[in-house]
């Protein structure tokens, strides 16, 4: 089986990331098509791999500034070339599902969402990624013409795997195309409970405007609690202007220490809706609850009282008495933890390999019909 693999672009470490790490360890020959690589970005990570990027990788800036140039990148993707393959595999949530495949060529696209920018709100895109105010005027005429490839570029998937039942739906709304759910892989293993238990909330994750700090800092400046945020991003100057003493921030903490700072916070705080929420999951597999907006997929996968408090509200008043609700007595870390290892990684190689291997073998019997 000759297969190629596809990702948007190799410029940070998120979840999107660690669903290509198992793919890699599923197909370790597989090269890595990719529209631009940051080797520094990925502090190593993949660096013994076969990564070939397109011709954006040229241009200045476009490692460290990718986000300028989406009306370049539907060209860029199309010219890579995957005529020798049995099967593509591409994982994306903007251009890798757009390439170009033959017939006898079977792609499979594991998407975390349809393109953001494309479908929601694009004047709110260009402010949660600071733009100039030239490109600012020129992002709605371009993604006229971006939402149009965008959806024809859907068409060329044979088969979609959704991250989350919320992708699905969301596939199906902006594609009219049906996709099966397996959910993203988690590494449980990496995580642990805690006897010990600090006074702190605790906040994971990139700082970009969608995750919602600013309502979490805001709720938490009220209730002069002690919050943790780990991560880093182009909000994070905004936000610590917003931030009263009692918040602090960490950066990007080590993977080795990471789970110290789950497994003893009071909760974890989950403001945002998100396709999946490989950050609250970790929160889980560390035995703590979630304090969490009931959007996007995590209702899939949280008890009310059971593993957290939801808020409905996505508001600082929300948090606020989601918090003066929560008592950590209420919660059984053993418990929480188990509602966690379906999302193991091992668990969720095995059901890509499964799927890879039955869809390969049905399209091989219908191009030799």
């Amino acid at each position: 089986m000759k297969i190629a693999l596809v990702h948007d672009y190799l410029v940070q470490y998120g979840g999107a990331e660690r669903v290509l790490e198992c793919f890699t360890e599923l197909f370790p020959y597989a090269p890595i098509y990719t529209l631009v690589y940051d080797k520094e970005a990925m502090h190593g990570i993949f660096k013994n791999k076969d990564i070939r990027t397109s011709y954006l990788q040229r241009l200045p800036f476009a490692r460290k500034r990718h986000r300028f140039f989406p009306p370049l990148m539907p060209l860029a993707i199309e010219q890579f070339e995957f005529s020798k393959y049995d099967i593509v595999l591409s994982d994306s949530a903007s251009y890798a599902k757009g390439i170009i495949t033959n017939p006898e060529t079977l792609h499979i696209c594991y998407m975390h969402t349809p393109m953001r920018y494309a479908w929601d709100d694009c004047q709110k895109y260009t402010q949660d990624f600071g733009f100039p105010n030239l490109i600012k005027r020129f992002v709605p005429f371009a993604m006229n013409y971006i939402r149009l490839w965008d959806k024809s570029s859907a068409d060329r998937v044979d088969k979609f795997i959704a991250n989350s039942n919320f992708v699905a739906k969301r596939i199906k709304k902006y594609y009219r195309k049906n996709a099966d759910v397996i959910n993203p892989p988690v590494s449980i293993n990496d995580f642990h409970i805690s006897k010990k238990r600090s006074n702190y909330f605790l906040m994971v994750g990139r700082l970009i405007a969608y995750k919602r700090h600013d309502i979490a800092i805001k709720a938490f400046n009220k209730l002069g609690l002690p919050l943790k945020i780990i991560g880093r991003g182009p909000e994070m100057k905004r936000l610590k202007k917003l931030a009263g003493p009692n918040i602090e921030f960490l950066g990007r903490v080590p993977e080795k220490d990471l789970p110290k700072y789950y497994a003893e916070c009071q909760a974890f705080i989950f403001p945002q809706e998100e396709d999946f929420g490989i950050v609250a999951m970790e929160a889980m597999a560390s035995g703590r609850p979630l304090i969490a907006y009931h959007g996007g997929d995590i209702p899939e996968h949280m008890e009310e009282g059971k593993t957290g408090i939801f808020f409905y509200d996505q508001s600082p008043t929300g948090i606020i008495e989601a918090v003066k609700k929560f008592r950590d007595e209420d919660y059984d870390p053993e418990y929480i933890r188990s509602r966690s290892l379906k999302f193991d990684r091992e668990i969720f190689k095995g059901k890509i390999k499964d799927y890879v291997e039955s869809e390969l073998e049905k399209h091989k019997s219908h191009i030799n019909v």
